[in-house]
């Protein structure tokens, strides 16, 4: 991919250069081409005794899939402390005992990468609980492109990069946040290898999970699956479509969840006079692979047809990664209920709530926020203010406990 050396600022580089240099150890998980390999070659640069095993290239897994205990032969072979970096270790699941008999001998600091859970957890795998670090790296988030200068009315800001140049707020609701993407100078380009992307995940993930003769199904399921995120997926739908069964539709989200592709959204339900919907909605996890899954229309057209959706999604996705980046125990939520009311997004602080909506035009009323207001008269000790973000340009107080923010101010 052209451009995908391009180094970015990433809020997770100094929770990373801090653990290097205590020789703390950690598991960095992710999406395919969040930019993890980028960033742990970048903390590590320049610095002496470093052990590279990249699990992509055939030969050294096949080695280490023959003989994980090869590991600590390596490590034990060299002089000194040695810090170890392990990339896509869901590639060799077994080579997690020889990690943990090396941490715990003060022999080696591990940094270990990987994109999927799934296959770690199936297999039983030791995944070193008490020794290290966990730590999830998404997609670019906004302060990374530099487009938060007014953050934190809402979630407290982070720190914030240099800005992008060459990418517009625009452009991430079609092409999405990958730093690959972003990195790529050509809509056209971006539009081929997004398709790529979905190619090699669907290749990659059959392969892994052995769905070889549920191809087709599986495909099908994630068009369908990319279309309805954001959305409460009927499964009963999904099963006629894909033309598999409701128990494998519960799996391939299972797969979907597993693999990060999909953020899982729980309905908001504590104790309320309203009758609450309790299916879940599935956010994919980058808006340009979910459109590109979709096979929607991978140009500005977009925009005009599908902007309210769109937007949407990139707001819950950027609060969900917000509260990672700020390692706040909170928990984000929907709220529908079988009346009709909805609010899009509800974070849970656990003694408060904070409702907010999601609007891609300029400007709102009261008028268009029955849902919101239906959510403050149901939980009036719960919550005492609700946000609508919005296209705006400035705030505006919408009433005493409603305010409206531009998507910047969040």
């Amino acid at each position: 991919m052209s451009g995908k050396s391009k180094v970015y600022f990433r809020n997770l580089m100094s929770d990373v250069t801090r653990l290097v240099a205590r020789r703390q150890s950690a598991i960095i998980f992710g999406p395919r081409q969040t930019g993890k390999t980028t960033l742990i070659r970048q903390a590590l640069h320049g610095i002496g005794g470093v052990m590279d095993y990249p699990l992509q290239h055939p030969q050294v897994r096949l080695e280490l899939e023959r003989d994980p205990a090869a590991l600590v032969r390596q490590v034990e072979a060299q002089s000194g402390h040695s810090i170890v970096f392990i990339d896509e270790a869901q590639k060799v699941p077994a080579l997690f005992d020889s990690v943990q008999y090396l941490i715990d001998g003060k022999k080696a600091s591990f940094i270990i990468t990987g994109s999927s859970a799934r296959k770690l957890k199936r297999k039983g795998t030791n995944l070193l609980p008490g020794r290290v670090k966990t730590f999830r790296l998404d997609p670019l988030q906004w302060n990374e492109f530099g487009w938060s200068e007014h953050g934190g009315t809402i979630l407290s800001p982070v720190e914030g990069g240099d800005a992008i140049k060459g990418y517009s707020f625009e452009q991430s609701l079609i092409f999405g946040s990958l730093p690959g993407m972003v990195a790529i100078g050509d809509d056209s380009e971006r539009k081929e290898m997004l398709t790529a992307y979905t190619h090699i995940y669907l290749e990659e993930e059959i392969r892994a999970e052995a769905l070889s003769r549920k191809v087709g199904a599986f495909g099908r399921f994630l068009e369908l699956a990319a279309r309805e995120s954001g959305e409460c997926p009927n499964q009963s739908n999904l099963s006629v479509e894909s033309g598999v069964s409701a128990p494998t539709i519960k799996e391939f989200y299972s797969i979907l969840e597993d693999t990060l592709v999909v953020e899982r959204v729980d309905p908001f339900m504590r104790n309320a006079r309203k009758r609450i919907l309790a299916t879940p909605r599935y956010y994919f996890f980058d808006i340009g692979v979910r459109n590109a899954l979709a096979r929607v229309p991978l140009n500005r057209e977009l925009l005009h047809t599908d902007k309210g959706k769109l937007f949407e999604h990139a707001v819950i996705l950027e609060i969900i990664r917000r509260i990672r980046s700020l390692k706040l125990d909170y928990r984000v939520h929907f709220w529908r209920t079988q009346g009709g009311a909805e609010v899009d997004c509800v974070i849970d602080k656990g003694d408060t709530v904070i409702p907010i909506e999601v609007k891609s035009s300029a400007r709102v009323s009261l008028a268009d926020l029955r849902g919101l207001r239906s959510f403050l008269e149901s939980y009036p000790k719960l919550a005492t203010k609700a946000f609508v973000v919005t296209q705006g340009r400035v705030p505006e107080k919408l009433s005493d406990n409603i305010t409206a923010i531009p998507w910047g101010y969040l």
